[in-house]
């Protein structure tokens, strides 16, 4: 059996990969809209996403809409891969599969 992924395995870094990871490959979330579905404050969401980046499972785009910064997340295809391993391995997990 797979590990689980110690980056994604994080309750609010999960949210944030099953929200990007719904999306079509090259789309992104607004932060303004990611910390509306995870309930997460700016410093929080902010934190767990640049752990993300570190990992090189997100990309943030940083720019201005007119004279507002807008900061936009998209996972990438090493954050799709490892999301989609994470939730196959807890899929195995739930239908009792032994290594």
């Amino acid at each position: 059996m797979a590990e689980l992924d110690e980056i994604i395995h994080q309750p609010l870094r999960l949210r944030i990969m099953a929200a990007l990871h719904a999306l079509p490959a090259s789309t992104g979330l607004e932060f303004a809209r990611l910390k509306k579905l995870t309930g997460a404050t700016d410093g929080n969401l902010g934190a767990h996403i640049e752990t993300l980046a570190r990992a090189g499972y997100v990309a943030v785009d940083k720019a201005f809409v007119g004279k507002k910064p807008q900061t936009t997340v998209t996972a990438t295809a090493a954050g799709r891969g490892a999301f989609a391993r994470h939730v196959a391995t807890l899929q195995e997990i739930i239908a009792g599969k032994q290594p």
